[in-house]
């Protein structure tokens, strides 16, 4: 075997375990999107990420995986559709040939778990009223959506790519899109039954199972290794070998300064130390540094994630003064600290990884020059644009024809027991219809 081939062999493993990592981030989403949510959705809500992401697995296999990696034009991918046992076998070969240290069977799993998690993402803002078949449909076609933007900043082919946009896990593909897809659904389904009175004001909603969100969390954490240091996707970059391990360090450095940042935030704002939102901060600061991560130097990535915890307390309050129901805080969380990830690369990205990683060049912080903040900024501009009227777009269509939104009675009874005919939690079904009659009341009362 020649060293070519151990070396494609080394690679190979690690972008496969990586990927594991990052599936595995889907129990995180079902332990942390349950405990945020009331107990009469909680087998709804948890269950849901089982079938997005087998949704999304086989129309990224058939479709996105193409659009997104196949080789085509500086728009989207015009080949490696459905791919064959050919395609997927070869190194750096048609339709595959962006991907030269890996197989394509690789690559598609590693990308196929980024797609999961952006799916993951835009149910968040729609929880505990949106219509299961909504799932199926939405799913599949924000799946395609998400495909196109990957191909414009992540294919050596794609437009923001040639410009030299730095985003090396994510912080824009996978995640602003996935915050602007559930601001769509938020927006066109309304809040909750009982989330505001008519005089205005907000009543809370509270999630049912605290620990559930923290080891919810803890999950997201831990995935998040794969994440990041993943999208190497090899076990060396440029001329740096195990250079995914200095991508773990500011990935753990940035999640411990959002935890921070987030608890301290919250108690200067809330005057408590809401452990949702320290919650949040670690979520919003690892979202944060996803784009950063290969960029930037350990004090930029504590920076980062602490302003991210920050971001994330306030982004909370400020959607919720808008009226608009977010449930788990998905604009917030993934929306603003997204784009706060993106802008802060530009800002801070040290040129000697810019030039190892050979994308873009390095942040204003160093070269006192806007330019690379401007490419971050007109990537998050037209991805946010593209992204969000598309999803309106599809939403808005489904809701004239159809109706995405559960009726009330259902809402009221929860998802659990209106959507699947059954409870998460089976030994308090007996009360759930006198759960009901006091949820009327109050939605009368306010």
């Amino acid at each position: 075997m020649k060293t070519a081939d151990l070396v494609i062999a080394a690679n190979t493993v690690w972008v496969v375990l990586a990927a594991v990592l990052v599936m595995f981030m889907q129990a995180g989403f079902a332990f942390l999107e349950a405990g945020l949510t009331r107990m009469k959705n909680a087998a709804h809500i948890a269950g849901k990420n089982v079938l997005i992401f087998g949704l999304c697995s086989l129309v990224y296999w058939a479709v996105g995986f193409g659009l997104a990696f196949g080789d085509g034009n500086s728009i989207l991918g015009t080949s490696g559709f459905a791919p064959s046992v050919d395609a997927l076998l070869g190194v750096a070969q048609a339709p595959f040939s962006f991907f030269g240290s890996i197989p394509g069977a690789g690559a598609y799993f590693f990308e196929v778990v980024f797609a999961g998690v952006s799916v993951a993402i835009v149910w968040g803002a729609m929880a505990e009223r949106a219509k299961l078949w909504v799932y199926f449909v939405f799913g599949a076609a924000f799946t395609i959506v998400y495909s196109v933007v990957s191909h414009w900043v992540w294919h050596s082919g794609g437009w923001l790519y040639s410009l030299g946009m730095q985003d090396f896990a994510g912080s824009t593909v996978v995640h602003l899109q996935g915050a602007l897809a559930a601001l769509a659904g938020a927006l066109l389904l309304g809040p909750r039954i009982g989330r505001f009175g008519q005089d205005g004001r907000a009543h809370p909603i509270p999630g049912h199972n605290m620990p559930y969100a923290v080891l919810g969390t803890l999950i997201l954490w831990f995935g998040w290794f794969g994440f990041n240091p993943g999208s190497t996707l090899g076990v060396a970059s440029g001329d740096r070998v195990g250079y995914f391990a200095y991508v773990a360090l500011t990935t753990n450095l940035a999640a411990a300064a959002g935890a921070l940042g987030g608890i301290g935030t919250a108690w200067l704002a809330l005057k408590k130390p809401d452990i949702g939102m320290m919650l949040n901060g670690v979520i919003a600061a690892l979202v944060a540094i996803t784009a950063a991560s290969g960029f930037v130097a350990p004090w930029a990535a504590i920076f980062i994630g602490g302003v991210a915890g920050a971001i994330a307390v306030y982004g909370v309050l400020f959607v919720e003064r808008l009226k608009i129901d977010d449930p788990i805080g998905a604009v917030a969380v993934h929306g603003f600290s997204g784009v706060w990830g993106t802008l802060a690369t530009g800002l801070f990205a040290v040129p000697a990884l810019a030039a190892n990683l050979a994308t873009g060049s390095g942040g204003l912080f160093y070269t006192g020059s806007f330019h690379q903040l401007g490419v971050q900024a007109l990537g998050i501009a037209a991805v946010g644009a593209f992204t969000f009227v598309a999803s309106y777009s599809m939403l808005w269509t489904m809701k004239a024809l159809f109706g995405i939104r559960a009726e009330a009675e259902g809402e009221t009874a929860g998802l659990d027991v209106s959507e699947h005919g059954q409870a998460g939690y089976p030994e308090l079904y007996p009360r759930l219809y006198e759960l009901q009659r006091l949820e009327e009341r109050l939605g009368e009362a306010a």
